[in-house]
């Protein structure tokens, strides 16, 4: 696989307001290197934002500066267009140009940025996507993973200060979508801000560092993704099937015997189906919290492989919220959430500052659950 390391991060600041209609859009947020998401419901005012920031739609007020570059300036009246904006963007479909090659899609991504300023090449990025068995078809014979690694690569080759993606995986199956997730995140090589609009929290957790949650056109929560999502208050009941945690860990051993992967993190141990990832790597495990259970005693008989004790820190919404409530727990100092029936927390007698324990099934552990977050062997970032 390619590597490619910038040495240098850029930041981007965004602060805009803008009337569509009836609604009102209003953000405020920062980005550094690598991958915020913006993560919210359908309609929640995303790509709103990210138009915004991409100069397609002018906000009524606000201020865009990126790598000390101001885009957009209201009171100053800087308003740059989005081919002065050196930002790259990567939408839903491809929209590559059907009569040209991928190498020349490609190629047309730099055609706009001065040499000086270019710090990508097109061998780089062709190594860094997997291009190279593509470059002489053309758009039509490219499945639909395929356009989208085209379509990033034409982004990255503006040479971009900032890239923005929105929902690129949208319009791809199960399959592609597996497809392309490790090309996504190899794009943290490029030590500048991506902003990822999504409303998936399986992409989001896997691929960001930071998250944005934007609600009826406002930022809700900001924050690394971890404390985000941890927190209990950001959640109506309908978004019960997509709670969770996720959990910073290290690929500690493989035991290929038992087919399992031993993982720390530091509430202790968590094992995992066998994945092919060497000892001494950072890894994100996203655990949906309807896949954790919680006993007030240790269990014994199980055929569970992770009992995790903690301490009960939360108890979610209000009694007329539903059957089902969120649990927030410290696994050590490791937030995790568990989704149990209002039955159970009165049959329990669960209260804050309780010592329980967590039960994760390993089988629920999958590969498409686990994110490479650092370099192997490196250290955390």
């Amino acid at each position: 696989m390619a590597r490619f390391v910038r040495q240098d991060t850029h930041m981007l600041e965004v602060h805009v307001k803008r009337r569509l209609g009836d609604f009102d859009v209003e953000a405020r947020f920062s980005s550094d290197h690598g991958v915020t998401a913006l993560f919210g419901r359908s309609g929640a005012g995303k790509t709103s934002i990210v138009n915004m920031v991409s100069g397609l739609l002018k906000p009524d007020q606000g201020r865009i500066e990126v790598d000390g570059h101001v885009l957009f300036d209201s009171a100053a009246g800087i308003d740059l267009p989005p081919w002065k904006r050196r930002i790259g963007y990567v939408f839903q479909e491809g929209r590559l140009f059907p009569h040209l090659t991928v190498r020349r899609n490609l190629l047309y991504g730099s055609r706009f940025t001065p040499a000086t300023e270019r710090y990508l090449t097109v061998d780089q990025v062709i190594g860094l996507l997997d291009l190279d068995a593509l470059l002489k078809r053309r758009p039509q014979s490219l499945s639909g993973g395929e356009k989208q690694r085209v379509a990033v690569g034409r982004a990255l080759l503006s040479n971009p200060r900032a890239l923005l993606m929105d929902e690129p995986l949208a319009s791809l199956d199960v399959l592609m979508k597996k497809e392309i997730l490790p090309y996504i995140e190899r794009l943290d090589e490029m030590g500048i801000p991506i902003l990822y609009v999504s409303h998936s929290l399986d992409e989001v957790s896997r691929l960001a560092r930071n998250l944005v949650l934007v609600s009826k056109g406002r930022v809700a929560a900001s924050g690394g993704v971890e404390q985000v999502l941890s927190r209990l208050d950001l959640w109506s009941p309908e978004d019960e099937a997509e709670t969770g945690t996720v959990l910073a860990t290290r690929v500690n051993r493989h035991d290929a015997a038992a087919g399992l992967t031993h993982l720390d993190f530091r509430g202790g141990e968590l094992r995992v189906p066998l994945v092919d990832i060497p000892v001494g790597v950072a890894v994100r495990v996203w655990i949906r919290a309807r896949d954790v259970s919680v006993a007030t005693a240790p269990p014994r008989g199980l055929s569970l492989r992770n009992v995790l004790k903690g301490t009960l820190v939360e108890i979610g919404r209000g009694d007329d919220a539903g059957p089902l409530t969120e649990l927030r727990l410290h696994i050590g100092d490791a937030p995790l959430t568990a989704l149990v029936t209002r039955q159970a927390v009165r049959e329990l007698a669960l209260a804050p500052g309780q010592e329980v324990y967590a039960l994760i099934k390993s089988a629920n552990l999958d590969r498409r659950q686990l994110s490479l977050v650092a370099a192997m062997a490196g250290p955390d970032r």
